[in-house]
């Protein structure tokens, strides 16, 4: 017959109930819900040694300058837009050498699609700003632009980037689709490795831009014939490539990722700075009960907020080893949950602040007072 207990005396055997082997392994504790968790009231940078040494590393005080200037005095949008084109165009530099890398172990095919999707991010990004600007009366009309139209437009003979054809239509218009002299993108459109990146790119702009009253002037096609941003004047690629090398670079590191680590988080920087300005200008907006253009910001914000998060996403392709080395040559070491790399950036931890503080003005914005005993329930 067959023995229906054959499962009681299993149990009740002398077989050990843990392995041997498993029991030899390493025993991992899961932390109970009573661990402290980082809150965003608690952040504060990491110390000053270390922000300085992360600002001195990513010459973070030049940047600012460049990000600071006034250039146009009566174009309200230039802090804003300043930094976001700069990011862009350091971007271009970055695929430039993410593209030159001569490691045989490189991930090119999957740094490219992602330095696609981070250009045309930024680019969709500036066009929402283009027209935000252009949606404003007190800024609409004072971006400084180009116009190269065969009526009032002047461009020299000779090395001129300007493209020149005529529109079909009742005037017959001759445009210009202009590219910066001085922006890496018309000369990535012309590089072989790079050809493909760059026309993607090109054509992002000229469909992001179909809303705004001007484009870039980056050497996309450009028609509808529309005037140019001033690229070069607002943008100055000269003077930000100027600070491609990094103060390690002195130090003869030989480690590609070197390059890769300064570019990333100088576009975060500068994406940082232009989220800092956008903030400043919610706040402002809601003191003024602008609250229709402060809700449109703060969409514009959230939408910065992912691409910083798709920014950070890079280090995930940078090599392991190389990075593992790169950070014992640098001498990065976090001391404490303070010192790690994302709190060196005093910037990145103000935003972060400031983004959390915006749900206090909600009172403001309802115009009702909060229950002093601090009760779920809105006073009149």
């Amino acid at each position: 017959m067959v023995d229906l207990d054959w499962k009681t005396k299993m149990i009740s055997s002398d077989i050990p109930t843990t392995s041997p082997r498993l029991s030899n392994m390493l025993q991992i504790s899961v932390p109970s819900s009573t661990t402290p968790t980082v809150r965003v009231a608690d952040l504060s940078p990491a110390s000053e040694s270390a922000c300085s040494a992360y600002e001195h590393y990513l010459r973070l005080p030049e940047l600012k300058r460049l990000w600071s200037s006034q250039d146009v005095p009566t174009w309200r949008n230039e802090s804003i837009l300043k930094p976001a084109l700069q990011g862009l165009e350091i971007t271009f530099r970055f695929i430039s050498a993410v593209l030159s890398d001569s490691r045989p172990y490189a991930n090119r095919r999957e740094w490219r699609r992602r330095l696609e999707s981070l250009a045309t991010g930024q680019v969709e990004i500036i066009a929402l700003l283009c027209q935000e600007g252009e949606e404003d009366y007190r800024t609409r009309g004072t971006a400084p632009i180009v116009d190269l139209t065969s009526n009032s437009g002047v461009w020299v003979r000779e090395s001129s980037s300007a493209e020149v054809w005529k529109l079909t239509g009742g005037d017959n218009k001759t445009v210009v689709s202009r590219a910066s002299d001085a922006s890496l993108l018309p000369r990535l459109a012309t590089w072989q490795k790079s050809e493909d990146v760059a026309q993607k790119i090109l054509y992002s702009i000229e469909c992001e831009m179909r809303s705004c009253p001007y484009t870039l002037g980056l050497g996309e096609p450009n028609l509808s014939g529309k005037p140019s941003l001033d690229y070069d004047r607002v943008c100055k690629p000269a003077e930000l490539h100027a600070l491609k090398r990094s103060p390690s670079d002195h130090m003869n590191l030989q480690n590609s990722e070197n390059q890769t680590l300064y570019s990333v988080h100088q576009i975060l920087e500068s994406w940082i700075y232009t989220s800092g300005q956008i903030l400043k200008r919610i706040s402002d907006q809601i003191e003024e009960r602008e609250f229709e253009s402060a809700c449109s910001n703060c969409w514009l914000l959230e939408k910065i907020w992912n691409l910083l998060s798709q920014i950070e996403d890079l280090h995930l392709l940078m090599d392991p080893d190389d990075f593992l080395r790169l950070k014992n040559q640098l001498s990065i070491k976090a001391t404490s949950e303070n010192d790690l790399f994302c709190f060196r950036s005093r910037e990145l931890v103000d935003i972060t602040k400031f983004s959390k503080d915006l749900r206090h003005k909600v009172p403001f914005i309802l115009e009702v007072e909060v229950d002093p005993k601090g009760g779920p329930r809105i006073q009149e």
